[in-house]
């Protein structure tokens, strides 16, 4: 068994709800910010159409927190406009709370409308919006500024 299926059978609960289901892919370092994640497909529970990928970083350090966001996801542009990011989101809540998280931070561009509606669709709330290191990863890949989005859990 591994260790999220572990987690889903102690009371997480299924990665499910209103014909969205995450569907976990893998646990491993992510390749970029250099944490645990996990990476879920967001597919509908019956046809397993893949609406988009979505995934929980579990570090805690600064860059996580003011930069890279603990949650990163991607809808694909056909699926985009039914809030499945925000619901996604959602739906990782228990798993996190499960893993000792009481907040979790978002981050997303500034100029990203779709991203920040999805945020504050999830209950996350605008912090701050920072400017982002020249020396970051983040910023050498073009994003010089961005938002931080607080999701209390």
């Amino acid at each position: 068994m591994n260790e999220l299926s572990q987690l889903v059978e102690e009371g997480v609960g299924p990665l499910e709800e209103g014909g969205l289901a995450l569907q976990w892919i893998e646990t491993i370092g992510h390749s970029v910010h250099k944490v645990p994640t996990y990476f879920f497909r967001m597919v509908d529970p019956r046809t397993k159409v893949e609406f988009g990928t979505i995934n929980l970083r579990i570090g805690r350090s600064a860059h996580i927190e003011r930069y890279a966001g603990h949650i990163g996801y991607s809808v694909v542009p056909e699926h985009r406009g039914h809030h499945y990011a925000a619901r996604a989101t959602k739906l990782l809540m228990p798993l996190a709370r499960s893993l000792g998280f009481h907040v979790l931070w978002i981050t997303c561009d500034p100029e990203n409308i779709a991203s920040r509606r999805s945020c504050e669709a999830a209950g996350a709330i605008l912090q701050e919006i920072v400017d982002v290191p020249v020396t970051c990863t983040i910023h050498r890949h073009g994003h010089p500024k961005k938002c931080r989005y607080q999701l209390s859990l």
